[in-house]
This record gives structure tokens, sequence and C-alpha cells, in this order.
């Protein structure tokens, strides 16, 4: 079911690949009253690198999500997601706000794809073995 959730959002992004603008605007909202650290990681990261970051990101999703659904390199596509959405809430300045504990995307994905980089190479149809 992960790698469906990372399949569906990388989908939805893939206009980011014709205009990075949308990942721009994204950045610029979630700026909008956020935390010093949150502020200082989107100026001095995120909006430098939003040319890379537009194209990386749906493309980092739909290989994760398959990869996932495949069951190939389980673990290390495990832990490579979870810093993906580590990195998304940080940006919007998810962990500080009570919301993060009560949204589906938080703690139900944080601590799946953390169950996956486990025990994920000891699965019946992974492949990486």
């Amino acid at each position: 079911m992960l790698g469906a959730f990372f399949v569906f959002n990388g989908l939805d992004k893939l206009a980011w690949f014709a205009d990075s603008g949308f990942l721009a605007q994204r950045l610029e909202e979630w700026m909008q009253g956020a935390a010093p650290s949150t502020r200082w990681y989107i100026e001095t990261v995120a909006v430098p690198g939003v040319p890379l970051f537009a194209r990386l990101v749906p493309l980092a999703e739909l290989s994760a999500g398959v990869a996932l659904i495949l069951g190939f390199w389980t673990s290390m596509v495990a832990v490579l997601a979870f810093l993906m959405v580590v990195n998304f809430h940080f940006a919007r300045g998810f962990f500080y706000q009570w919301e993060f504990l009560m949204d589906g995307t938080s703690l139900p994905v944080l601590g799946g794809l953390l169950a996956l980089a486990i025990g994920g190479t000891r699965m019946p149809f992974s492949v990486s073995e």
C-alpha cells in the first residue's frame, strides 16, 4: 500500500516536470508563518534547488512506489523514501504542528517505511536477495 501511495503522489506531481513553478509556489506557501529553522531550510536549500527538485521528487516518488510494489530493494528504497518524507514534513514545518500526529501522511507512512527498512528483506516476495 505504501508503494501505491508513492505512485499516486508521484503521478500528482508530474506537472512539475514541465513547470517547476508549481514547487516554487508550494514552497512560498510553506514559508508563510514558518518557524525560523524551516524558513532557513526553504530559503537556503529548497528554493535554490527548485529546478532540480521539481524533476527529482516526482521521479523519486514514482520509482520508490514501483520498487515497493514489486519488492525490489525494499529496505534501501524504504530508507530513501523515509528520508524524502521527513524532508517534506520538515519543509512544511509539519513537525512543529499537532496535526502531524493525526495526519495520515505522517506517522503511518513514516512508521510503515521504517518497518520496511528494518524488515523489508525478509518479506516473502522481496527480490533483493
